[in-house]
C-alpha cells in the first residue's frame, strides 16, 4: 500500500496470529485519514480490538507494518504514544480510589505531564465528560457507563492528536450515547483524528466521516461514509393500501427480498439489469394499485455490511 501523507493511523499488511493457529487479524491495509472521525466497524470477534492493541504497541504483530502520526510502531512508541489517548476494552481503576483521584494517578504517571496543572487539567477532564458532580465518589460505586466515561476523561487529560476509542459507548443508556456522540463531534472540531472501534452500526453512522468494515480478521472495504454507502443498493419502499397486489407487481419485475407489511411493500432492487424506477412506478399504476408513496431510500452502512458479506450485523448491541 502506497504510504499517504496525511494519513494518521497506516498499516500494510498487518498481521495477527495467535498460537494454536488462531488467524485474528489477515493482512490489514488501513488508511486513517488525518482531521476524521474514522469508524472501525465488525461484530464482536472481528479482530478490532485485535488491530488496535497492535496500532499501539501493546501486542506484537506476526507480520507487516504499522504507522502512527506517521512513525513506525512499535520503535517510535516512546514520541508517539504521549500524543495518543486511548480507551481500551474498559478503563483500568482503582476501585477503592475516587474518580478524581484515579485521574490523578493516571496524570501523574505520565512522565509529560505538568504536575502544576495537574488539579485543573482532572477537574475540566471530569467536567468535559458528565462527572463533574461525581468526580468525588468511589470507582466501585459507579455504574458501566460512568467507569466508561472516566475512561474517557483520562484519554482526554492533556490535548491528544489521536484518540483511540475502543466500544467507547459500551454500558451507556441512549442519553450516555448522544452525549458521547457529542464529544467526540467536538473533539475533532477541535482538531483531534478520533478512531472509534464499534459493532454499533447505527450509532457509528451518525457521528463518522470516514469508517472501514471488518470481518473474520480482514478489511472488507474503506473510505467515507457517504462513498460506502453510496456503493450498496438501496431499498425500494411502496407504501400502499394494497402490498399484496404490490407484492406481486414488483415481484414480476424483479425485485427481490420482498417485505410485506401493512403499510407496504420494501424490496431489493438486483444489481445486474436493474429495473427503470419510473417503469416499475408505471407498472404499478397500470395494476391499478393506489400509490401512495414510492422511493429508493439511501443504503445504511448495515445495508453496505450485509451487501459485502452476506451476514448480519448486530446494530442495536
Amino acid at each position: 500500500m502506497a504510504r499517504t501523507a496525511e494519513a494518521v493511523v497506516e498499516t500494510s499488511a498487518l498481521s495477527k496470529r495467535y498460537r494454536g493457529g488462531q488467524l485474528a487479524v489477515d493482512s490489514l491495509d488501513l488508511s486513517v485519514p488525518r482531521g476524521s472521525v474514522f469508524g472501525f466497524l465488525g461484530p464482536n470477534g472481528s479482530g478490532k480490538t485485535t488491530t488496535i492493541r497492535m496500532l499501539l504497541g501493546l501486542i506484537e504483530p506476526s507480520g507487516g507494518d504499522v504507522r502512527l502520526l506517521g512513525e513506525p510502531m512499535p520503535d517510535a512508541a516512546r514520541r508517539v504514544l504521549p500524543r495518543v489517548g486511548a480507551l481500551i476494552e474498559g478503563p483500568a481503576l482503582y476501585d477503592y480510589l475516587s474518580g478524581r483521584d484515579n485521574l490523578l494517578r493516571y496524570d501523574a504517571a505520565d512522565p509529560t505531564a505538568d504536575p502544576r496543572t495537574r488539579t485543573d487539567r482532572v477537574a475540566a477532564a471530569l467536567e468535559r465528560v458528565g462527572l463533574g458532580a461525581a468526580g468525588h465518589k468511589k470507582a466501585r460505586a459507579y455504574s458501566l457507563g460512568m467507569k466508561q466515561r472516566l475512561g474517557l476523561a483520562a484519554a482526554l487529560l492533556q490535548p491528544r492528536q489521536l484518540l483511540v476509542l475502543d466500544e467507547p459507548t459500551n454500558g451507556l443508556d441512549p442519553q450516555g450515547m448522544r452525549e458521547i456522540r457529542t464529544l467526540v463531534r467536538d473533539l475533532a472540531e477541535d482538531g483531534s483524528t478520533v478512531f472509534l472501534s464499534s459493532h454499533l452500526l447505527d450509532e457509528i453512522e451518525q457521528v463518522c466521516t470516514h469508517a472501514a468494515v471488518m470481518s473474520r480478521g480482514r478489511l472488507i472495504t474503506q473510505g467515507t461514509v457517504a462513498e460506502l454507502s453510496a456503493g450498496a443498493r438501496g431499498r425500494l419502499s411502496v407504501g400502499t393500501s394494497d402490498p399484496a397486489r404490490a407484492a406481486a407487481v414488483l415481484k414480476e419485475h424483479g425485485v427481490l427480498d420482498l417485505d410485506v407489511t401493512e403499510e407496504g411493500v420494501t424490496g431489493e432492487l438486483p444489481l445486474s439489469d436493474p429495473p427503470d424506477l419510473a417503469e416499475l412506478n408505471a407498472a404499478l399504476v397500470r395494476a391499478e394499485v393506489p400509490v401512495r408513496a414510492f422511493g429508493l431510500a439511501r443504503a445504511s452502512l448495515e445495508d453496505v455490511f450485509v451487501a459485502l458479506t452476506g451476514e448480519g450485523f448486530d446494530v442495536a448491541g
